[in-house]
């Protein structure tokens, strides 16, 4: 299911929002690289109570139940950034599980709650994916229109390609795959350009 598919950009912003935030973490588990478990955070300028989510969170991931207990974690930790960090988790682990419905509750929550654009923009990509795996087209349309950075342009593209083409539109499949190479997507994504040479022979000729 590719929910969870490689996106560099929005890995590496990921990587500075936590960096910036002063939070060493290994962060495979929110860019869907791998990786799940074996999280550990220091830091000897967070608050006390930064440093207890700090253990709190690797105790969770760690437990290997992280959707079981991710409501009661986020709320516990609810102005700290380990309740995003939890709901992404949660989120993939729903998606391995194929419990679609719980994948896009914890995402919605990210995009309700998560001040920081490139975190929300992130949450905001994967559940339409979410959407566009249950067949959801419209709302998985529906939730790319909404304002995201200029960094997710060409993702974005390719996604609402992914949607136009699972709905059989062949033509408005081919502009969003050709917008998204325009903005850079083809950089370290030849599946992009897949799409483009299998609409191109399907094409009728001119």
């Amino acid at each position: 299911m590719e929910i969870y598919s490689t996106e560099e950009q929005q890995a590496e912003a990921i990587k500075r929002f936590f960096r910036d935030n002063g939070i060493t973490i290994a962060l495979g588990i929110v860019i869907g690289l791998g990786g799940l478990y074996g999280w550990k955070a220091y830091n000897q300028h967070q608050v006390t109570s930064a440093e207890s989510a700090s253990d709190a969170f690797t105790q969770l991931v760690e437990s290997g139940a992280v959707l079981d207990q991710a409501d009661n974690f986020m709320t516990e930790n609810s102005a700290t950034s380990y309740s995003t960090l939890t709901a992404f988790v949660a989120a993939k682990e729903a998606v391995e599980k194929n419990d679609l419905d719980a994948a896009s509750d914890k995402l919605s929550w990210i995009i309700n709650n998560e001040q920081n654009a490139q975190l929300k923009a992130t949450a905001t990509t994967r559940l339409a994916r979410v959407h566009l795996a249950q067949k959801q087209y419209e709302q998985a349309l529906a939730v790319l229109n909404s304002e995201l950075p200029n960094a997710f342009t060409a993702a974005i593209a390719e996604l609402k390609g992914d949607i136009y083409a699972a709905q059989g539109n062949k033509d408005q499949a081919r502009k969003e795959y050709q917008a998204a190479a325009d903005n850079g997507g083809l950089t370290n994504n030849s599946l992009l350009q897949i799409k483009l040479d299998d609409l191109a022979q399907t094409s009728p000729a001119a």
